[in-house]
């Protein structure tokens, strides 16, 4: 029983892409990909929790305007790496490997790997969004 539960564990997709301590893009802030348009790394001081994961901010300010509007400023697919979850798996990310197209973050596993994602990202987008409700579902 014990290495049954332990496969399901391995087998499930957590909606949010946290680190060991339960923080989300690695604790970098993710409003500041929207206002600043750069890697900006989070404090603990300005968290608040969402969806189950910790996000950190770099100021008081971006943590309200996360607060007001959490799907404005998260990750596509949770966090977890575009290209990957075009190809129907999931991966971490680099923080510094990310791209805002129309308005959304979407974060990659490498610059290399969002290079890659970059060259046709309009039907990798379209792909990804086809395959993150199956990958949900695992």
């Amino acid at each position: 029983m014990e290495a049954y539960m332990f496969l399901i564990f391995l087998l499930w997709t957590d909606p949010i892409n946290t680190n060991f301590r339960g923080v989300a893009v690695k604790g970098t802030d993710v409003v500041a990909y929207f206002t600043q348009s750069q890697v900006v790394a989070g404090q603990k001081q300005f968290s608040v929790e969402w969806q189950g994961a910790k996000w950190y901010f770099s100021s008081a300010k971006n943590k309200e305007l996360f607060t007001a509007d959490p799907e404005k400023y998260a990750p596509q697919f949770g966090g977890y790496c575009a290209w990957a979850v075009s190809q129907g798996y999931t991966a971490g990310i680099d923080p510094e490997a990310w791209a805002i197209v129309e308005g959304k973050l979407y974060l990659n596993y490498s610059q290399s790997v969002k290079e890659k994602w970059s060259a046709d990202q309009a039907a990798l987008i379209k792909a990804a969004e086809t395959n993150w409700p199956q990958i949900l579902a695992k």
